[in-house]
C-alpha cells in the first residue's frame, strides 16, 4: 500500500473481494436466467430456437470480454488498480440497469433483445477487466509466503457472488408462481444487483495502490515495451491460458449451466436445482481458502494437478450415477462432490496465474489469457452444450465437455513456472519469465 495508508491489509482484501462478489453477481444472474429471460425477450417458433438464441446472446458477453480485458488490463498497469477497479463499476452499474428495466418483447418486439445483447456486451467489457486487476491487487498486496491464500480470495469473491445469485435464484423461483416469475419475478435479481453503484464506489475509494505497482511505476522507463514484453511472456500466456480454460468450462458448466441441465433436461425442478447448487457452491467456496493457504506450503502445480486429476477420474462415474436415477437428492451429491474438488484448484489458481507475470504487465498478461480462454471454451459453453445435447441425444454431453476441460487443465499445469509460497520472494514474483 502507499506510505501513509493506515487502513490495515485485512480492509484492502476484503475491498477488493467484496466489490469483485458485486461485480460478478450481475454478470453471472443472467445466467442463472436464462430459460426465463428466453421467453420474455427472444420468442421463436420453439423453445430450443428460443433458449438457443437466449445462450447466444449470454456468449455474446464474453466477445466483448477479450476487448475489455485488454483495455482496462492496460489501463490498469500505466494508471493503478483502483482507477481501473472504479471505471468497471460504472460500466457494471449501467449494464445491470439495463437489464433490471428492460421492456419485455410483446411491449417493444425486436428492440428488447437488441436492449438485452447491448446490456451484455457492457457486463462483458467490464467483466474483461475485473479479474485481473483486482488479482493484480490482492497478490500484490500479499505478504511473499501468503499469497495463495490472498489469491484465493479472488476466488472467494466469485464463489460468493455465485452463492448470493443461486439462493436469491431459489428463493424466487420456490416463493413465486410461473406467471409471477415470468412477468416481473426474474427482474428481482437484478434490482437488487444495483446496490452495485453506491456499495461498489464506496468499497472502492477505500482501495490503495500496492508497494510492488507504485515501485515499478517508477521505474517504467527502464522495462521493455509492452508488446515486446508480452512475447517474451509467451509461456505464462500459454500455461494461464490452458489452466484458464479448463477451470472455466467447470464453472460455467458445473456450475452455472447445471440448474438448466436439471430442469430442462432431467426434468428435475428448478427450485430444487437451485438448492442443490447453492449446497454446492457453499461447499466450493468454503474449500478454496484453505487450499490457497495450502498451496503457500507445498507450491501451487503440484496441488493444481492432484485436484485436476481427481477432477478427471470422478467425471464420468458421477455423471453416470446422477443419471441412473435423477432425482435432486442425487443432484446435491455429484455437484457437491465435483464443486469440492474444483474447489482445490480454485484455490491456487489465480495466485498461479498471476505469479507467471512481471509487475508492469501483470493485469494486462492477465487479462489477455484469461479473456481469451474464457470466450472460447466458457462463454459459450452453454451454447455448445444445447446444440449437442440435441444434436446427439446424450444426457452424458456435458461430462464429456467437463472432460476435455480438465485434460486441457492437466496440460497447462505442466507448463506453469513454479512458485511455492514459503520461498517465493519479491524479485521472483517480479520477473517469473526469466525462468520460462
Amino acid at each position: 500500500m502507499q506510505s501513509g495508508d493506515t487502513s490495515p491489509p485485512f480492509r484492502q482484501v476484503a475491498a477488493a473481494v467484496i466489490g469483485n462478489a458485486l461485480e460478478w453477481y450481475d454478470f453471472i444472474v443472467f445466467g442463472f436466467m436464462t430459460g426465463i429471460i428466453s421467453s420474455v425477450f427472444f420468442p421463436a417458433q420453439n423453445a430450443y430456437a428460443s433458449f438457443l438464441l437466449t445462450t447466444a446472446s449470454f456468449g455474446v458477453g464474453f466477445v466483448m470480454r477479450p476487448i475489455g480485458g485488454v483495455l482496462i488490463g492496460i489501463y490498469a498497469d500505466r494508471r493503478g488498480r483502483k482507477a481501473a477497479l472504479q471505471l468497471i463499476i460504472a460500466f457494471m452499474t449501467i449494464a445491470t440497469a439495463l437489464l433490471a428495466f428492460a421492456p419485455p418483447y410483446t411491449a417493444i418486439g425486436v428492440a428488447s433483445s437488441i436492449i438485452i445483447v447491448v446490456a451484455r456486451m457492457l457486463q462483458g467489457l467490464a467483466t474483461g477487466g475485473e479479474f485481473a486487476s483486482s488479482t493484480a491487487l490482492l497478490i500484490e498486496l500479499a505478504p511473499a509466503h501468503r499469497r495463495g491464500l490472498y489469491g484465493s480470495w479472488q476466488m472467494v469473491g466469485q464463489g460468493l457472488a455465485l452463492l448470493s445469485g443461486a439462493v436469491i435464484g431459489a428463493a424466487i423461483t420456490h416463493s413465486l408462481s410461473h406467471d409471477q416469475l415470468y412477468a416481473w419475478g426474474w427482474r428481482i435479481p437484478f434490482v437488487i444487483g444495483l446496490l452495485i453503484a453506491p456499495v461498489g464506489f464506496w468499497i472502492r475509494n477505500h482501495l490503495h495502490e500496492p508497494v510492488a505497482r507504485v515501485c515499478d511505476a517508477h521505474a517504467v522507463e527502464q522495462k521493455l515495451p509492452m508488446m515486446q514484453a508480452l512475447r517474451q511472456h509467451g509461456k505464462a500466456l500459454l500455461s494461464s491460458a490452458l489452466l484458464t480454460s479448463s477451470a472455466t468450462i467447470a464453472f460455467y458448466v458445473l456450475v452455472i449451466y447445471m440448474p438448466t441441465f436439471a430442469n430442462r433436461s432431467l426434468g428435475i425442478p428448478l427450485d430444487s436445482a437451485f438448492g442443490s447448487q447453492c449446497v454446492a457452491i457453499l461447499a466450493m467456496t468454503i474449500i478454496i481458502p484453505f487450499s490457497g493457504a495450502l498451496s503457500d506450503r507445498i507450491g501451487r502445480r503440484p496441488l493444481i494437478q492432484a485436484s485436476l486429476i481427481c477432477y478427471f477420474i470422478l467425471l464420468l462415474p458421477a455423471f453416470e450415477w446422477l443419471l441412473a436415477a435423477p432425482g435432486a437428492a442425487r443432484l446435491i451429491v455429484t455437484q457437491v462432490v465435483l464443486c469440492s474438488v474444483l474447489g482445490v484448484l480454485l484455490g491456487p489458481y489465480a495466485s498461479a496465474i498471476a505469479e507467471q507475470f512481471s509487475v508492469r504487465i501483470r493485469s494486462t498478461g492477465m487479462a489477455i489469457s484469461y479473456n481469451i480462454a474464457v470466450m472460447v471454451f466458457g462463454g459459450f459453453a452453454q451454447f455448445l452444450v444445447t446444440i449437442l445435447l440435441h444434436a446427439t441425444g446424450s444426457l452424458l454431453t456435458p461430462a464429456f465437455y467437463l472432460f476435455f476441460g480438465a485434460a486441457l487443465g492437466i496440460a497447462g499445469s505442466l507448463l506453469l513456472v513454479t512458485h511455492s509460497g514459503h520461498t517465493a520472494s519479491a524479485a521472483n514474483l517480479a520477473e517469473p519469465a526469466a525462468r520460462s
